[in-house]
């Protein structure tokens, strides 16, 4: 089960820097959101009206700013422990700068999935990330049939309950998470059919 955490806090941050820093960055900005007033979630929130700022590309700094902003309290803690355990694997598999450009074009690609398929949306968090992890889970339980037995459980269990989840609950941004799992399991694709490429020259 490669998802089971052993490592000391030194640790941890020694092997994910990246992970490290994105939980610190949306902790820190998460606080100041609140000290604020919540300026820095109307300034930075993901917005794509057909009359104002039409697929968010008015303002496209907002498909990254979005990424590190959450809602509440329940909003921040579910997507920070979903990264805290499932994204160390996937740091160490591609590498610390590869992971960190992965992790943000999935975000990225979670929110336009949104702005494509409503007509009007507005969202924050981390989740389209997310699912841009799992996205590249998927490809590697059934693609590539890397993971072991138990992982591959806790992929497919989670995103089962994630979808469902999803379109239960009102105000989730179904589409950003469709988008980020769709985004994460193309970017999985093509770094495989790169490295590929690579050894057969």
């Amino acid at each position: 089960m490669i998802f089971l955490r052993y490592e000391s806090f030194r640790s941890y941050l020694r092997f994910y820097p990246v992970t490290s820093a994105l939980l610190a960055l949306n902790i820190l900005v998460y606080i100041l959101d609140l000290l604020s007033g919540h300026v820095l979630l109307t300034k930075g929130m993901f917005i794509s009206y057909r009359g104002y700022n039409h697929y968010g590309f008015d303002e496209p700094w907002r498909y990254v700013t979005s990424l590190f902003l959450h809602l509440n309290l329940e909003h921040i803690l579910f997507n920070m422990f979903s990264i805290l355990v499932f994204a160390p694997p996937l740091e160490r598999m591609l590498g610390h700068g590869r992971y960190a450009v992965f992790y943000l074009l999935s975000g990225v690609i979670g929110n336009l999935f949104s702005a494509l398929a409503l007509s009007e949306t507005q969202g924050a968090g981390a989740s389209g990330a997310i699912y841009g992890i799992f996205g590249a889970y998927l490809y590697l339980a059934l693609m590539k049939k890397t993971l072991d037995e138990a992982s591959r459980k806790t992929v497919y269990a989670i995103l089962g309950f994630g979808i469902i989840y999803s379109f239960v609950v009102p105000r989730i941004g179904i589409w950003a998470h469709i988008g980020g799992l769709f985004g994460g399991f193309a970017l999985a694709y093509i770094y495989d059919w790169y490295l590929l490429a690579r050894r057969g020259r």
